[in-house]
């Protein structure tokens, strides 16, 4: 019988090649969760039952309730190093749960009555309670398997790491589709601010370099004609009348800069009669149709305003259109704002520009902005702000 012949190429002194690893690099990841999982559970655990059995015992003293509020604390501390683990080996992505920021704010007794009904602590710690002898479990498995079943070594851990990532996204993550949204909203809050500190930036250098510039000029021009008043009057009236001008101009700059702020028409009249003194000022023709029975809250209203301007501004500047049409309606709890123009296209609010900026301002308020703009137009922008009735005062009457 007669053996079969060596493959092509095949040489009878060739080096064997190198063994291949049974593990990948996530299968590593995956049992080092596994086998520091048990460890850190243990004293997670030492500490919740210590925690539990002296702060119940102390709850009728003076330090029994903070000291359960501090241990709650500690706990939502270990959640998030915890998420950080599982992100760092298990590749799991957990959102962070809404922090206390704004009852530690209120004062101590807010604070407290608002940490002992946190969610989030108890949630982490039955998480430790729970996991506990799963994870003394899946720590010996894992040790063992390395010498007796190493083949099936990735499947078995992966399976085990599969209960672990179910564990963190179900005790620490988010309770809820809410909290998810107040978590996105709270990391919103630093736009808001930077927004406000750069309008407020914006104001001081308008002021500054504007209306004050020109005032200090008219009054150093209204010294120098008082000065030659009796020696010159026709110079001195020259100056005057000179001066009269620049005081035409440095109150249309406050007006300019007031109509900034705040228009009084906005505050008088609502969205319709503002946004239409606006429109008058395009460089680009626009149609206003502002459909709302109602008027929203002050601050909604005030937002569909600025965002309303500074897309009327972008179609004069950038568009190249010959028109644009602005509609503003209500749809059920949403208010809805639209601009469309017959310009060139191509705006793209992912490039850095202005429509991004408006983008994670109009977010901050749980807003939306959704621009479809192809090459060649026309550009179509929706908006989209929650509604908020108006309060209206009540005058009292006397009898």
């Amino acid at each position: 019988m007669t053996s079969a012949p060596p493959p092509p190429g095949h040489r009878p002194d060739a080096p064997l090649p190198p063994p291949r690893a049974v593990l990948g690099a996530q299968t590593w990841r995956e049992c080092g969760y596994l086998l520091s999982s048990w460890p850190l559970d243990v004293a997670a655990f030492v500490f919740v039952m210590t925690w539990l059995f002296v702060g119940v015992l102390t709850s009728l003293t003076v330090i029994g309730l903070p000291l359960l509020a501090a241990g709650l604390v500690g706990l939502r501390r270990l959640a998030v190093s915890e998420r950080a683990r599982a992100r760092l080996l298990l590749r799991v992505a957990v959102d962070e749960p809404s922090d206390l920021r704004a009852s530690r704010e209120a004062g101590f007794f807010p604070w407290l009555w608002a940490t002992l009904r946190d969610p989030v602590g108890w949630r982490t710690a039955l998480f430790y309670v729970v996991r506990l002898p799963w994870t003394t479990l899946t720590c010996w498995v894992t040790v063992a398997a390395f010498f007796v079943a190493w083949p099936a070594l990735p499947w078995l851990v992966r399976w085990m790491t599969h209960v672990d990532r179910a564990l963190v996204r179900t005790l620490l993550g988010p309770s809820d589709e809410l909290e998810r949204r107040i978590a996105e909203l709270e990391s919103d809050r630093s736009t808001v601010v930077d927004a406000s500190a750069a309008d407020l930036r914006r104001i001081e250098r308008d002021l500054h370099d504007g209306a004050q510039a020109r005032l200090v000029a008219l009054a150093m021009d209204l010294g120098l004609a008082k000065e030659k008043l009796t020696q010159d009057p026709e110079t001195a009236a020259r100056m005057v009348d000179e001066a009269h001008g620049e005081v035409k101009l440095a109150l249309q700059e406050l007006r300019d800069l007031a109509r900034g702020i705040h228009p009084a028409i906005l505050t008088d009249r609502g969205l319709g009669p503002a946004l239409s003194a606006v429109a008058s000022r395009c460089t680009v023709p626009v149609t206003v149709d502002v459909d709302l029975h109602q008027r929203p809250a002050e601050a909604i209203e005030g937002i569909a305003y600025y965002t309303a301007s500074e897309l009327l501004q972008n179609v004069s500047k950038h568009s190249g259109a010959h028109r644009a049409d602005l509609e503003i309606w209500r749809s059920g709890n949403r208010l809805m704002i639209q601009v469309t123009d017959d310009g060139r296209g191509g705006a793209d609010p992912t490039t850095g520009s202005g429509l991004a900026g408006l983008a994670e301002r109009l977010a901050a308020v749980d807003g939306l902005l959704a621009v479809t703009s192809p090459t060649g137009g026309p550009t179509t922008v929706n908006a989209e702000l929650p509604w908020r009735d108006r309060h209206h005062r009540q005058k009292g009457t006397s009898r």
